[in-house]
């Protein structure tokens, strides 16, 4: 069955849409960011707001229609590493009975990326939203590195620790830089002849399951995830490969 967006009756399309122009706000401007719109196939416009950023640059709120539906059921999504999850206990369980031993974790914000947030969530003890952090697993033995750790520092350490898996957690996207960064550690692991020895998961708010395979990482968590979803994969990744 078909479904359209909802505004304020059932499948009449409405959508609200916001982007910026590299150009001051006037009524000629405003008039060519409602026609932008109608450009990209929708049927109806109205520019509801429009605000400068800054000197020669425009933001726009667009309400807009459209008859362009779409059948849920025909959809495929990679769930991947997200499905099927694991509790705290079942997973320190797991690795206790199938590994028969600590799993060894490092993880870092790499390149000149400052925000740790997210992998201060999945790593530190306290974790986040009442999901306990990696830190807090008896059967884990997390590293920390924090943020802005060269991808060649983050490797060395690895090795140094005889990790089982390393996560890399991107938040700055602006020019693809998360995608670069990304690439270039696995880049770097196949250089060394190592990308094999370990477990490699891409993590932050633009990241799935999705891109981190086209990047060649085994798996990738983004928003709604949590340390027990990277756990149970890792876990079960070691335990096949044993």
């Amino acid at each position: 069955m078909l479904i359209r967006p909802y505004g304020d009756a059932m499948d009449d399309g409405a959508v609200q849409l916001s982007f910026t122009l590299p150009a001051e706000d006037s009524p000629r401007v405003r008039e060519a960011a409602r026609r932008l719109v109608l450009a990209l196939g929708f049927d109806a416009c109205e520019i509801v707001h429009a605000a400068s950023l800054s000197e020669g640059f425009t933001m726009f709120i667009a309400y807009a229609r459209t008859s362009v539906g779409i059948d849920p059921d025909e959809v495929e999504v990679d769930e991947g590493a997200v499905s099927d999850c694991m509790s705290f206990e079942e997973i320190n369980r797991f690795i206790r009975e199938e590994i028969g031993r600590r799993v060894v974790v490092v993880g870092a914000c790499t390149g000149h990326d400052a925000h740790t947030v997210g992998i201060d969530a999945i790593m530190n003890m306290k974790g986040y939203d009442h999901h306990f952090g990696l830190e807090r697993y008896p059967m884990v033995e997390a590293h920390n590195l924090g943020a802005q750790v060269p991808n060649e520092r983050l490797v060395e350490y690895a090795l140094e620790v005889a990790a089982d898996a390393i996560l890399v957690s991107q938040s700055v996207t602006q020019r693809d830089a998360h995608r670069l960064n990304l690439t270039a550690l696995a880049e770097l692991l196949r250089a060394r002849g190592i990308r094999d020895r370990f477990i490699l998961i891409a993590g932050g708010p633009r990241i799935d399951n999705r891109l981190a395979g086209e990047l060649g990482y085994d798996a990738g968590f983004g928003k709604g995830t949590y340390a027990e979803h990277v756990a149970t994969f890792i876990a079960r990744r070691l335990a096949a490969r044993k």
